[in-house]
């Protein structure tokens, strides 16, 4: 009589990508996903020019305007589910239903508006979420130092900050891989800080 082999548990986590209008959250989720993404793109109207800075993203045409949804299996046991977030303010009340449950968070950065990153990082901070930072290298080019970005969001020395291009699944894979790996160190360290 031959054995079945014996099937590991399947874990499932939560991990929401975050960051400023047109930063590549939507890029992100696309690069990785083994799912087609579903996205809530929008047309960009001339209702919105007041509100929606496209300046710095010149050709931008689309706004994601509820989330962005995508899964990717890490491994055979682990399964990430990411929700990416709405940019703009307007549409930030529907963060708060985005994080419920996640493990963590994504920030990710565009180092030529950096400023805009900054209400996600208050967001994650306030609620407790661990999160890392995500530097997008537009162009396949990095500008700045991971440490540099660091001081210049003045977050702390633990959180983790790495460079990606949100095109590429490898890359995206990694800061994924990264987040988790993070998580999973705050959970032990605090599972063995005394009481």
């Amino acid at each position: 009589m031959s054995q079945r082999p014996t099937v590991g548990r399947v874990t499932s986590a939560k991990i929401v990508i975050a960051g400023g209008f047109g930063v590549g959250k939507t890029t992100l989720v696309g690069s990785v996903s083994e799912i087609t993404p579903l996205t809530t793109e929008a047309i960009m109207t001339s209702a919105g020019a007041d509100v929606d800075d496209t300046r710095q993203v010149p050709g931008k045409s689309t706004t994601t305007v509820a989330m962005d949804f995508g899964r990717i299996s890490i491994d055979r046991d682990l399964i990430l589910y990411l929700f990416g977030t709405p940019g703009q303010t307007r549409f930030w009340f529907m963060w708060d239903e985005l994080v419920r449950g996640a493990i963590g968070a994504v920030v990710l950065v565009d180092t030529r508006r950096l400023a805009d990153c900054f209400a996600a990082i208050d967001f994650f901070e306030h609620r407790r979420l661990p999160y890392l930072v995500a530097i997008n290298c537009f162009d396949g080019m990095q500008y700045h130092d991971p440490q540099d970005v660091r001081d210049a969001l003045a977050i702390s020395s633990e959180i983790p900050v790495v460079a990606c291009d949100a095109r590429n699944r490898e890359s995206t894979k990694h800061v994924l891989i990264s987040l988790v790996e993070y998580v999973l160190t705050m959970r032990r360290s605090r599972a063995v800080a005394p009481a």
